[in-house]
């Protein structure tokens, strides 16, 4: 008789770039973890959403397919993916492996019909937000050259007058996972200026 392997939760947290950090995710999952009785197994991932190629999420789908996951806990849903079509099909494999998915964010239970339904609704907004997002950031693009910004940074060791419609801008970017390279193009700043206005932030906080 084959002993069955012992099954753990997988924890997943993911940010889209080598510059952000995971530590605004994991405060709520460790006090989550600390609550829980199982076995809790960490996986992390630097890189884009848009496709389920990621090295720490292989490595998790490598143990759900081989019997090794009970349960998959995320912070929020678009920290699995970020394309509707994806997530669908995540959704549907793990409902057939009987596999429980959990979004602290989120409060999703696919083991109902109405959790499988809210996890689909919310997939689609997560892609319909990442799409907003990007129209931001292109009219911010186009505003910044209608100024004439012109793109390449400010001499070293001098910061650009940051007004705080831009402040905001950048900590709300920020907050949705955007790439520093994005957000200096949406505002029309320089890399540096983004570091130091999210520098001043974290001292602030």
């Amino acid at each position: 008789m084959t002993v069955a392997s012992k099954k753990h939760v997988a924890i997943y947290v993911r940010v889209s770039s080598q510059t952000q950090d995971t530590r605004s995710q994991e405060a709520e999952l460790r006090r989550w973890a600390a609550s829980q009785d199982a076995e809790i197994v960490w996986y992390r991932d630097k890189a884009s959403g848009k496709t389920m190629d990621r090295p720490g999420w292989q490595k998790l789908w490598a143990d759900v397919e081989a019997g090794r996951v009970s349960r998959i806990v995320v912070w929020r849903l678009d920290r699995l993916g970020r394309t509707a079509s994806g997530l669908s099909q995540l959704f549907d494999a793990l409902v057939a492996r009987r596999i429980g998915l959990l979004s602290l964010r989120d409060s999703i239970d696919l083991q109902t019909a109405a959790g499988r339904l809210m996890a689909n609704v919310l997939a689609s907004v997560a892609v319909y937000e990442n799409e907003v997002r990007s129209e931001r950031i292109r009219a911010g693009q186009a505003a910044a050259r209608a100024r004439g910004t012109r793109w390449g940074g400010s001499p070293r060791g001098r910061r650009l007058s940051v007004t705080e419609e831009q402040v905001c801008t950048i900590k709300r970017l920020r907050a949705d996972g955007e790439r520093i390279t994005a957000i200096a193009r949406a505002t029309g700043l320089s890399r540096p200026t983004i570091y130091s206005v999210l520098r001043e932030k974290q001292v602030a906080g």
